[in-house]
């Protein structure tokens, strides 16, 4: 019996298209269009699970002139010009279909129709079941037996599948004979001219009686009507004209076979984290909820590899033998903070050998290999291998490269780069994957050390790639001074952790429970009702229709509720602001109280928190399971979380250094802006200095209110505000906000420029550096779209001041670690929180403390302006400030 082959082909500029005019205009929140691809995407994902195919393919229009034009220049010549709404979303549908692993065509000269015509008709020749996928109906002249055609008839939510006999039953032909009536009756949105008059009721009549157009017209004489008759005679060759047109031609040249278009179903993660990248909520829970299919590696080549299962008495004779680069690959499931070790894997080019652990203790041969050692050591994230080792009273020492790290530095606009994805990148590798969910069965030994040689052999390839890669982009000095070398003092840091009096914590979920209640029973009182205030439907119910005030946006299933809405009702009513802080309350108690009860370590008594390295575009470390960089400070109910964070030591105290306005100082320094300079470094307070040049007052009559305003602009600046950003942050018209920003430039011409000429530069050179010489690719600077080009323009005028605010504090960071080591100091650092770094310090070393990390921290780099320090010390983490 042989294997079923379906192959599915999809028209997708009539997919995308009709997408686009289907669903209202989605963006993401940096401003890109969305809409289109995520409707695309949507009958993707349908089309993949009901039709279950073996083979798909996307074909796409390229260019504006196809061979057509060469007999009809006036071939489409009346469309309307694509909506750059529009235009702009193709790249995110191949990202997405690069994502599933599917293949996308597009030739010079030729229509997607022509792909799909050509791919059908060889698809039919070696016997696979098709499919085509439009919302043409000119694609049905490519139905048979075993081609099918579904066609999007509303939307692109109805449709309708057609083979010969749908075909005939819609219009009384044979697939054959839709080009004879799209030759009769045309195609206004092609500009296809047909015979003027006849539309398709006139043209069926006339192929129902004599079959084809040419038919038709050898029988002029046979056609009822005189009219009809002239007409037909006097347009016959447009009638031709238009049948040419109209025919899809299926002999394209491609340089693919079907072979090329397998589909053995997608990467759940790699999916995933495209729908999280162009904010596709609801399919992201459709993913979660269907469980995806999680079979299918990259596109490349199957690797053919020995990997030698080695016992660990032999172990000594294959160190030996080990080439000078090594990868290394641990075995172990889930989190690296809760690992248990399996075995490890070491690689060379061309083979690799694998040792299991017994009880998941690493051989005591393997120890000096770890700990120093000749041999380079290549590992995917060098943060964890050095985290697990640690774990087991072991040091990494030696040569080691990362290549989680060296690819975020090539291409940071990923975000968290995947090790499957770079090896196929990078290797044309495809490494199939080890099936360890609970549906699977255990894999055995010989399983696990074929994919783990594997991918350490991958890993030992990878590294002189990357690394003249780095060195070609110039940030291989940024990887190897400051990227690498944080990695150690981060694992060292999620090692240590921060210590939790948890029946400090359970006291303030106590005190915010009362709180809450006390908030609930106000809200009802001045309600005159209860209801349920997490309900946005009955919020909306009893703030609109019940108290009446101003409605400001509507959504499909009512009232807005909104916190942005909420803070512009709240003038208007003292019911809005009690809500607004029920809401507060609880988001602390659930998110924070309850959940770092959730992960406090029972043997430590400590959070250990992740620091994600490679995440962020702009360089800046953010922080996980739990999140310890976002507990809200602004309301004391939030900054009174940091008196659970306590010592893990008796007598010792928690001391925290934050830099001043360290983005200012950057602006300041990379703008040359001479008034910003002279504040600084005269060590005025910036806020008033703005307020007193922009308002025109002496600095002595500057009002609070003034201040405020000031300092608004100041930190909206470093993002780029626009006038409508800064009236909503101060309440002002919009009128007046554009007036005190263009009074800010006035004051500071450099650093108007700084913001001309860094987009400028960054157009020029399609990214743009921090101060250590950090990249930020982007691309969007060229859209013709006014809201994704806005935002990289933004992204250039911030990055390299946030970049760079970035790259200072790691850099301080491995100082203040070498200094702690080198002077045999007790005290740790435990955490990094934006522009602060916290540690805990013996009594005794708090003199040496309170004046070693600001002196670092303030000299990590030389600038035009001063770095600034604030040092603070006390019981908890609350009281040093």
């Amino acid at each position: 019996m042989s294997e079923r082959k379906k192959l599915i082909l999809i028209d997708g500029n009539s997919i995308t298209y009709r997408a686009f005019f289907a669903l209202p205009l989605l963006s993401t929140a940096g401003g890109r269009h969305t809409n289109a691809a995520y409707g695309f995407t949507m009958m993707l994902l349908r089309l993949l699970q009901d039709e279950r195919p073996t083979h798909v393919a996307v074909a796409f229009d390229k260019g504006k002139t196809t061979f057509r034009h060469e007999f009809f220049e006036d071939y489409k010549g009346t469309r309307e010009k694509t909506p750059n709404e529009l235009s702009e979303q193709f790249p995110i549908v191949r990202d997405v279909l690069d994502a599933f692993g599917i293949i996308h065509l597009e030739l010079e000269g030729y229509e997607a129709d022509d792909i799909i015509g050509t791919l059908s008709r060889q698809a039919e020749q070696e016997g696979y079941e098709t499919l085509v996928v439009s919302g043409d109906k000119d694609l049905l002249q490519l139905v048979s037996e075993h081609v099918h055609a579904i066609l999007t008839r509303k939307g692109i939510t109805e449709t309708e599948r057609y083979d010969p006999e749908k075909v005939k039953e819609r219009y009384g032909l044979t697939p054959q004979q839709i080009v004879d009536l799209k030759g009769l009756m045309g195609d206004s949105s092609d500009n296809i001219p047909g015979v003027p008059g006849v539309g398709e009721k006139t043209a069926l009549k006339l192929l129902h009686e004599f079959g084809t157009m040419e038919a038709v017209l050898e029988n002029l004489d046979k056609v009822p009507g005189k009219k009809l008759q002239e007409k037909l005679a006097e347009h016959r060759k447009d009638a031709l004209l238009s049948k040419k047109l109209a025919t899809i031609f299926r002999e394209v040249p491609l340089d693919v076979t079907l072979d090329q278009l397998t589909y053995r179903g997608f990467d759940k993660s790699r999916v995933r984290e495209t729908f999280k990248q162009y904010e596709f909520k609801s399919l992201l829970n459709k993913l979660a909820e269907e469980g995806g299919e999680e079979t299918a590696p990259p596109n490349g080549d199957t690797v053919d590899l020995a990997v030698e299962i080695v016992e660990a008495e032999e172990l000594s004779r294959i160190l030996a033998d080990l080439p000078d680069t090594v990868g290394v690959q641990f075995d172990y499931a889930g989190h690296y903070h809760r690992a248990a070790l399996n075995g490890v894997a070491l690689g060379a080019p061309d083979r690799a050998w694998y040792v299991a652990f017994a009880e998941g203790t690493v051989p005591e041969a393997l120890q000096p290999f770890f700990a120093n050692g000749d041999k380079q050591k290549v590992f995917f994230d060098v943060k964890a291998a050095v985290y697990m080792l640690r774990d087991r009273q072991m040091g990494l020492g030696g040569r080691t490269f990362d290549v989680l790290l060296a690819s975020y530095l090539l291409n940071p606009q990923d975000g968290t780069p995947k090790l499957e994805e770079i090896i196929a990148r990078e290797l044309n590798w495809s490494v199939p994957a080890l099936k360890t969910d609970k549906k699977s069965p255990e894999p055995t030994l010989a399983e696990r050390a074929d994919f783990y040689g594997k991918i350490a052999s991958a890993l030992c390839r990878l590294q002189p790639k990357l690394d003249e890669q780095m060195r070609r982009q110039e940030v291989h000095s940024l990887y190897q001074d400051l990227e690498l070398k944080l990695a150690y003092v981060l694992a060292e840091m999620e090692y240590q952790g921060v210590k939790v009096d948890t029946d400090r914590l359970r006291q303030i979920g106590q005190e915010l429970s009362e709180k809450i209640e006390r908030l609930t029973g106000e809200i009802y009182e001045l309600a005159g009702t209860e209801f349920n205030i997490n309900s946005p439907k009955q919020l909306g119910e009893i703030l609109f229709d019940k108290m009446g005030l101003p409605t400001q946006k509507k959504t499909k299933t009512g009232y807005s509720t909104s916190a942005d809405v909420l803070e512009k009702l709240a003038p208007f009513s003292e019911i809005v602001q009690k809500i607004l802080d029920f809401r507060q309350l609880g988001k602390l108690q659930s998110t924070y109280v309850e959940g770092l009860l959730k992960v406090v370590r029972e043997d430590t008594g400590k959070v250990h928190t992740s620091f994600n390295q490679a995440t962020t575009a702009t360089g800046r470390l953010s922080s996980t399971e739990p999140n310890l960089q976002n507990i809200p400070i602004r309301m004391e109910e939030g900054r009174r979380l940091r008196q659970a964070f306590v010592p893990s030591e008796a007598g010792w105290k928690m001391l925290a250094a934050d830099y001043s306005q360290i983005e200012l100082r950057i602006l300041a320094h990379i703008s040359g802006d001479e008034s910003l300079i002279d504040a600084f470094a005269n060590d005025m307070d910036i806020h008033t200095r703005t307020a007193s040049d922009v308002f025109e007052v002496p600095a002595d009559q500057v009002t609070p209110e003034m201040r405020r305003a000031a300092k608004a602009v100041n930190f909206g600046i470093v993002y780029g505000i626009s006038d409508y950003g800064l009236s909503q942050n101060l309440n002002i018209p919009r009128k007046q906000a554009a007036e005190f920003i263009e009074n800010y430039f006035a004051k500071f011409p450099g650093v108007k420029r700084y913001m001309e000429e860094v987009v400028v530069q960054a157009r020029k050179d399609g990214y743009v550096t921090t101060l250590l010489n950090r990249r930020r690719y982007l691309p969007d600077l060229h859209s013709s779209n006014y809201n994704v080009r806005s935002f990289a323009e933004r992204a250039a005028q911030n990055t390299r001041v946030q970049g760079s605010a970035a790259d200072i504090i790691k850099l301080a960071m491995i100082r203040i670690a070498e200094e702690l080591e080198k002077r045999c100091l007790k005290s740790r650092m435990l955490l990094q929180v934006h522009d602060e770094l916290v540690f805990e310090v013996p009594e005794d070393e708090l003199d040496t403390m309170k004046q070693l990390v600001p002196d670092i921290m303030e000299h990590a780099v030389k600038l035009d302006v001063p770095l600034k320090v604030d040092v603070a010390y006390g019981d908890t983490w609350y009281d040093a400030k």
